[in-house]
This record gives C-alpha cells, sequence and structure tokens, in this order.
C-alpha cells in the first residue's frame, strides 16, 4: 500500500483533516475571488456587458456544480474506495472512464447551451445590448463546456488519491494567470486585442485547458499513486456505473440548494426590490458556507472512501463525525455572529434601510441554524465517500420542500417575511436532522461494512470491500497475485 493510502487509514484524524482542508479552503476561496475580479473588470464595459454577464452565471455555476460537486464526487468515491482495497490497477482505470464521462457530458452541455442559451436569456429579462453581450460571452465559455468537465473530472480523480494540494496549486497559478491576462484580452493590452466580454470568456477557457493539461500529465506520467495505461483501455459500463450511481444523485442533490434559494427569492419579492436586496445579501453568506464546508468535505470522503474499502468501518464513522463535529462549530459560529451583529455583513453591501432591516431579520432568524446545514452538508460529503448519497438527496429534498413548502405557507397565512425565514431555518434543521439520524442508525455506511474485527490488512487480505460491489469483479488468485506480502 503507498504511502497516501495508508496515511489516510492511519494518521491521526484531526490533523489530517486539517492538512488536507487547507488546500481545499484555498482553492475555494480564490475561485471566488476570481469570479468577483473578473465581473469587476466587465463592469467598465457598461451596463450592458455586466447584465450579460449575471445572465449567464448561473448557468456557469450550475455545470460547475454539476462537475465538481455531482461527477466529481462520484469520481472520488470510487477512487478512495478502490485504492482502500488494494486495487490500485482498478483505480487507475477509473481514471480513463473518468475522463470519458467527462468528454461526453461537456459535449452534452454545449449542445445544449448553445442553441438554447439566447432564449432562456431573454427568458431571463436580457434585451438588447444586454442579450448580445451574454449570448457572445456564453458562446465562448460553453463552447468551451468539454474543458470545464475535464478540469473538473480529472481533479477529482487525483483528490480521490488523498492528494489535495495539485488542485490547489494549479487553482492558484491558474489564477496568477488568469486575473492579468483577464483584463489583457478584454481591454487590449499591448499586442493583444480588444475582445470585450468575448476577452473575458477567452480567458476562462485558457485557465480551464491549462489546468486539465496539467492534471492529465500528472496521471498519465505516474507521478501519483495512480499509474493509469497510456493507451486507452476497452472501457466497460460497470466502472462507469460507479462513478454515475453517486455522481448522478450528487448532482441533484447540490442543485436543491440553488433551487431553494432562487424560489425563496421570488417568495421575498412580493415585499419590493429593496426586500429582495436584503434577502439577496443575507442569503450570500450562506453560499459562502457551502465552500468552507467543501473544504473539508473533500478529504472527508477521501478517507471514508479509503476506510471503507480497506473495511476499517471505525475509522470512517470518525471520520465522519469529526468531520461533521468541526463544520457545524465553525459555520454555527458564522450563523450566530451574523445573527447577532447583521450590520457588520449587510454594511458591505450598501446602506439603504430597507434592505438592512430585511437583510437583518434573515440573519437573525435563520442565522442560528446554519450549525445544521453545515453538519449536514459535511455527512453528505461522508456519504459520497461511502457510495450511498441516497439519504443526504432525501434530507436535501427534504429540506428544499420544507423551506419552500412552509414559505408557500407563510405567505397564505400573511406571516410576512418572518415567517418566510422561519420556514428556511426549518429547512435547514431538517437537512441537519436527517443526515444526523441516517449516520447515527449505519445507514450511511451499512453496504460498505467489512467483518467485524477486520482491519485494513485482513479486509484486504480477505478480498473484502468493493471486489464485487464497485461492478469490477476480479478473480481471488489474481488480486493475491497482485497484492504485496505484508
Amino acid at each position: 500500500m503507498d504511502i497516501r493510502t495508508r496515511r489516510l487509514l492511519e494518521a491521526p484524524l484531526v490533523p489530517t483533516l486539517a492538512r488536507l482542508a487547507g488546500p481545499n479552503v484555498v482553492v475555494m476561496v480564490v475561485q471566488t475571488s476570481i469570479g468577483l475580479i473578473e465581473t469587476y473588470f466587465v463592469a467598465e464595459l457598461g451596463t450592458d456587458a455586466l447584465a450579460g454577464m449575471a445572465l449567464v452565471f448561473p448557468l456557469v455555476m450550475l455545470v460547475q456544480m454539476l462537475s465538481a460537486g455531482g461527477l466529481g464526487g462520484g469520481i472520488q468515491s470510487a477512487v478512495s474506495r478502490t485504492l482502500g482495497t488494494g486495487r490500485r490497477v482498478d483505480a487507475g482505470l477509473l481514471a480513463w472512464h473518468a475522463a470519458a464521462i467527462g468528454l461526453g457530458l461537456g459535449i452534452v452541455t454545449s449542445l445544449l447551451a448553445l442553441p438554447l442559451g439566447p432564449r432562456l436569456y431573454a427568458a431571463m429579462g436580457g434585451a438588447g445590448g444586454s442579450l448580445q453581450a451574454a449570448t457572445a460571452y456564453a458562446t465562448v465559455v460553453f463552447g468551451a463546456a468539454i474543458l470545464i468537465w475535464l478540469f473538473n473530472a480529472l481533479a477529482a480523480v487525483i483528490r480521490g488519491t488523498g492528494n489535495m494540494a495539485l488542485p490547489a496549486g494549479v487553482t492558484c497559478a491558474g489564477a496568477l494567470v488568469l486575473i492579468p491576462l483577464s483584463p489583457a484580452l478584454i481591454f487590449g493590452w499591448g499586442p493583444l486585442p480588444r475582445l470585450g466580454i468575448v476577452g473575458g470568456g477567452v480567458a476562462f477557457a485558457i485557465y480551464y485547458a491549462v489546468g486539465t493539461a496539467v492534471f492529465a500529465t500528472y496521471l498519465w506520467s505516474g507521478r501519483g499513486v495512480l499509474h493509469p495505461s497510456r493507451r486507452l483501455p476497452r472501457l466497460a459500463w460497470a466502472p462507469s456505473r460507479e462513478i454515475l450511481r453517486v455522481g448522478l444523485l450528487s448532482g441533484i442533490a447540490s442543485m436543491t440548494s440553488n433551487v431553494t434559494v432562487i424560489a425563496a427569492t421570488g417568495f421575498v419579492g412580493v415585499a419590493g426590490p429593496a426586500a429582495v436586496a436584503g434577502y439577496g445579501t443575507g442569503a450570500r453568506l450562506e453560499y459562502l458556507l457551502v465552500p468552507l464546508v467543501f473544504g473539508l468535505g473533500s478529504p472527508i470522503a477521501a478517507i471514508v472512501g479509503t476506510a471503507l474499502g480497506a473495511g476499517m468501518q471505525a475509522r470512517a464513522r470518525q471520520a465522519a463525525l469529526t468531520g461533521a463535529i468541526v463544520a457545524g462549530v465553525l459555520t454555527e459560529a458564522i450563523g450566530l455572529a451574523a445573527a447577532l451583529h447583521p450590520a457588520g455583513w449587510l454594511g458591505l453591501f450598501g446602506g439603504d434601510p430597507a434592505m438592512v432591516a430585511t437583510g437583518s431579520s434573515y440573519l437573525r432568524i435563520v442565522g442560528p441554524f446554519y450549525g445544521f446545514f453545515g453538519a449536514g452538508l459535511a455527512l453528505y460529503f461522508a456519504a459520497q465517500g461511502a457510495g450511498r448519497v441516497g439519504w443526504p438527496l432525501t434530507a436535501s429534498l427534504l429540506r428544499m420542500g420544507v423551506a419552500l413548502g412552509g414559505a408557500w405557507m407563510a405567505a397564505a397565512l400573511g406571516l410576512g417575511l418572518p415567517g418566510m425565514f422561519a420556514a428556511l431555518s426549518a429547512g435547514f434543521l431538517t437537512m441537519g436532522l436527517v443526515n444526523a439520524t441516517a449516520f447515527v442508525t449505519g445507514r450511511l455506511f451499512r453496504a460498505e461494512a467489512a467483518p467485524q474485527g477486520a482491519g485494513a490488512r485482513d479486509a484486504l487480505a480477505a478480498g473484502g470491500g468493493l471486489e464485487h460491489r464497485a461492478g469490477m469483479p476480479e478473480p481471488a488468485p489474481a488480486l493475491a497475485a497482485r497484492r504485496p506480502a505484508s
């Protein structure tokens, strides 16, 4: 067993989680900063250009969410669980399947977004210059959708081996290049042409192209834990199914958060633009919790998947519980601070009295329940690692149903914005409690349980774990021949 996998199985949990989470948090901060900086430069082109980017942004976020959180979660789960059983050859084969799935979904994204996008942007309110800007920007970005999917698919393969530093390093290095490259192409600095808003899209595509090339070179050069063959092997349905089994359900669960916020905005909108601004500003803090927990959740998934693959169920449960407690405490602290001093956050975005009043009401009512959201989200990542996302998906759907159903009832009964915000709080509470119940009762990890008393080496020697569950059966003699002696 390679040293990186052994660390996931044997190193102290809290220091290991902290060491692996650090690079991921940096990645999320950098990616968020890139989006804000690019928006700042595009704003210099005028209102139409800024509005055009705003029309395309939700779809770009959706693709990134599905490719990184949905498909990426399924890939990381499959790789880590397969490595936990000691099947490095099969794990390397998963790299090829991940790339093939990413390539296919990238093509589908382009085929859907390019012809249908302009109609959608028009339905969202785009017209005249803003619609032209949105279409021009989206043509470049979604024309390069394959690069987004491949980038996140290969990064997930690498994270599945426990290597969080390389994806973080590529993202940070890319940001250092992208930040000056984007305005240079937008405004035509030096010998570069002035491309306007299209320049932002070109810089975006270059960033993902270079990052994808770095990840592919690392994986297929044999420098990491995996050693996938350099020649395209014969692809089979079983490994792809193992990725998609988790990835598709994870993608649906990831989308529920956005749908909830979008629909809640519609409910709040009856109170006027200032109320929408206040709720939207308050909900931005909620969006910032997701990358924070993602930074912790990715290593949780890697440890849980590897431990379950090695038959170490106690280690997996301890990692999930530790991660949930840490995430819950961090997000609850943020929520309580915002509830006690809402103006400290809202003041960063404006001082309109009506906006501040609505935003303060939201933070005071919903903020104290952020901890349930954080802990529930951490357990969702643990379930990804275990390859069992049915319960977290149920929790996410219930959260959306409780929040939006409660908001509708609050509006019908005339309870006003406080009643709607209470419904959103109930949604967070529901999500956290359902995931916690699934964890306590053992439903998250039941399918991956190893024989009682089997440690990592015993489980490997017994051929336990995912030999057959992963859909990639291997004759016992072949496995034994490949397994190093203890």
